[in-house]
């Protein structure tokens, strides 16, 4: 599973870079495994909620459990955020009452060899969750992208040290990675507050649109109040279908049926489709008298 192998992946850098903190004394070095602290608490929520999404319906959840992947996405944007304060805090520390730097070519060895393997996991995980349409993955391959670029952001920061031997390059490049990182952060608390409010996303909205409107056509149908929400797993959609009053009961279902088939296969994630069928000449008719009935 992917989200198991991030979770290794993220247990061995975590201690690499540490290690290579330890026999460095860089603030650089620091950040980078500070932030790979949190990614292996963020991978562990992730693959708590992920377990939790895949859970079937029940009496309190009649949804299912899908909207948890955006709580995770949160979650894991905020510790990234917070990696990020602490990143700063500790760097400015270390400007402030000076500091000593030992064995810098072993400890950019380290630092490079995690930011190679975090980009390779990172993208794969990215693929996968786009694949399988899971923001969790996403979420998680994210992060690790993140924390790759955090690694060659502090090997470029080492290095300068090294060839310049002037030292407050190191917690300066910790800074400039952490403003980096906090950037990243905030854009998945970004798109968890969208998600959790049911934001709209136009192509995906001009996508049902298209394929509804080409199936009313073919069946010479019309359709209104069409709407959408993504779960974080999969797409709920509903529709309003005006067939002629003189339709079939039977026939109608049948070419509801055939319009909900269409969209879900012409879409690339799972979906559910609702449609409502009313007849043409009295729908408007009937909604304005429930609503001065309810009124």
């Amino acid at each position: 599973m992917a989200i198991n192998l991030s979770l290794i992946v993220g247990f061995g850098m975590l201690a690499g870079k540490w290690y290579a903190y330890l026999i460095t004394g860089s603030a650089a070095i620091l950040s980078d495994a500070a932030e790979s602290v949190v990614h292996v608490l963020a991978v562990l929520f992730a693959a708590f909620s992920l377990w939790v999404s895949h859970r079937p319906p029940d009496a309190s959840h009649p949804y299912g459990h899908d909207k948890v992947s955006f709580f995770s996405a949160g979650v894991e944007g905020a510790l990234i955020v917070l990696a990020a304060v602490v990143i700063i805090y500790q760097a400015i520390a270390k400007l402030i009452s000076g500091f000593v730097l030992e064995n810098l070519g072993i400890g950019t060895l380290f630092v490079a060899g995690a930011a190679t393997v975090n980009a390779g996991l990172g993208y794969f995980l990215v693929w996968q969750g786009r694949r399988l349409g899971s923001i969790i993955l996403v979420a998680n391959g994210k992060h690790v992208l993140t924390d790759s670029w955090t690694s060659f952001g502090v090997i470029v920061g080492l290095l300068l040290t090294m060839w310049t031997g002037w030292l407050p390059f190191d917690p300066i490049f910790a800074i400039l990675v952490a403003i980096n990182i906090t950037w990243s952060g905030g854009k998945l608390i970004r798109q968890s507050i969208g998600g959790l409010m049911d934001e709209g996303d136009p192509e995906m909205e001009a996508r049902i649109r298209e394929i509804a409107t080409e199936q009313a056509r073919v069946k010479h149908l019309r359709f209104h109040e069409l709407r959408y929400r993504y779960t974080g797993t999969s797409l709920w959609v509903e529709l309003h279908l005006l067939f002629p009053p003189e339709t079939h009961i039977g026939k109608a279902h049948w070419q509801a049926t055939e319009i909900e088939a269409a969209i879900q296969s012409a879409l690339p994630l799972p979906v559910n489709v609702i449609t409502h069928l009313e007849p043409e000449d009295t729908h408007d008719h009937t909604h304005r008298q429930l609503k001065e009935t309810k009124e």
